[in-house]
């Protein structure tokens, strides 16, 4: 199974498990796609993702330079968390 983000029609399409283990990769191939133009991320390939998703979301509104950055099909125990940390806002 594909795991990383492809760009398709502008929207980088994240697949496969976000979890620490492949949390760095992800991140880089992120910003390869927000340096590429695209500032829409649809999650609806994710399978599995721990609290290190949260940290590679963040991490990419922090470094987006002001970009609007959207996220769709985030899963629901993602905002959970989001809401848990206190920044629900965020997604």
């Amino acid at each position: 199974m594909y795991m990383g983000v492809e760009i398709k029609d502008g929207v980088a399409m994240l697949a496969g498990d976000l979890v620490l283990d492949n949390a760095t990769r992800l991140l880089a191939e992120a910003e390869s796609a927000i340096a590429a133009g695209s500032t829409v991320f649809d999650l609806a390939g994710v399978e599995r993702m721990d609290s290190s998703a949260l940290s590679l979301l963040l991490a990419l509104r922090r470094r987006t330079d002001g970009k609007d950055l959207q996220f769709h099909h985030v899963p629901e125990s993602l905002t959970s968390l989001a809401r848990l940390y206190g920044i629900p806002d965020q997604f």
